[in-house]
């Protein structure tokens, strides 16, 4: 049996394929759809990240498909309805990167909060702008949590040691797991309303695209940091820089964009002075989670194949 590998793969759990399968690995094919159409038909295994869309169009040339594996969580690249309807297996790394993500949040948090980039871009200039740019701590800040996932859970795990207040909206989580995290459920306008962060954990769907949109942005009254790991899109990018220049956010955190890599015409309309940390989607990639996600995947195909 053949497997294709279209992104970035830990070697060790590479190798511990090779020893059941045909591996080709061509990371090119996460850009050049064409060409992974023309050569999908001869795979049985398709493991990918979020660069290659697994979409109907290719789906269909994939007659001997049985598996696809997936170094991460969300799943919008791929068409999980035709998956299902076609009998292949699409498999996520549940789990596996929660640590890493979570802490990206916090360390955010914490960032923006003591406006670094601005202290960092200032002190850079030969400035020294230790009581011109105010810093804040997480201590008594109240974390607004858009979903209760894993993740969100994770954060809140990780906020209660700075002593800070944890919230969160989702319609879809019992109260009850909420206390079991010391956090409250809410709904979306009190999130708003009372948080000095807001973290979307959300997946990206038609009811979360633009979820925070300039209408929703208004609603904040406490001027919050606004960390994005999640999906790019749920967030309408030219609304959060209009909010920060109006000043109704006082910073801001995106490791995922509507379009990645990240067009420059985004880049060039953020201004020096911006309290903000854009990273290239990279949250949940760390050393120690790509081990974990891809030691799982590997070892669910074997299960899968029963191998």
């Amino acid at each position: 049996m053949k497997i294709l590998i279209t992104e970035f793969m830990e070697t060790k759990s590479v190798e511990l394929l090779k020893k059941k399968f045909d591996i080709t690995v061509d990371l090119e094919l996460s850009k050049n759809h064409n060409k992974l159409k023309d050569l999908i038909n001869n795979f049985d295994v398709l493991i990918v990240r979020n660069k290659t869309q697994v979409n109907q169009e290719l789906l269909e040339k994939a007659s001997a498909l049985k598996f696809i594996g997936r170094l991460g969580v969300g799943l919008d690249n791929i068409d999980i309805e035709y998956c299902k309807k076609n009998n292949i297996h699409v498999q996520p790394a549940t789990g596996m990167n929660a640590d890493s993500v979570a802490e990206f949040v916090i360390h955010s948090s914490l960032s923006l909060l003591k406006n670094i980039p601005l202290m960092h871009q200032e002190t850079l200039l030969g400035n020294w702008p230790r009581t011109a740019i105010p810093s804040r701590e997480l201590q008594d800040k109240t974390i607004g949590l858009l979903g209760f996932g894993l993740i969100a859970k994770k954060v809140s795990i990780l906020a209660k040691i700075f002593n800070s207040n944890i919230i969160a909206y989702d319609p879809f989580v019992d109260p009850v797991v909420g206390n079991e995290f010391n956090t409250k459920l809410v709904s979306k306008k009190e999130l708003f309303e009372s948080a000095d962060i807001i973290s979307i954990h959300l997946p990206l769907s038609d009811s979360t695209k633009n979820l925070l949109n300039y209408d929703a942005l208004k609603q904040m009254l406490k001027k919050p940091i606004i960390i994005n790991s999640s999906r790019g899109s749920i967030i309408n990018e030219k609304d959060l820089l209009r909010a920060y220049e109006e000043k109704l956010i006082s910073g801001f955190a995106l490791d995922v964009y509507e379009i990645e890599p990240v067009q420059q015409t985004f880049l060039n309309s953020i201004k020096k002075n911006t309290n903000c940390i854009l990273t290239p989607h990279i949250a949940g990639v760390t050393e120690e989670s790509n081990t974990r996600v891809s030691e799982f995947i590997a070892n669910m195909i074997l299960k899968f194949f029963k191998l």
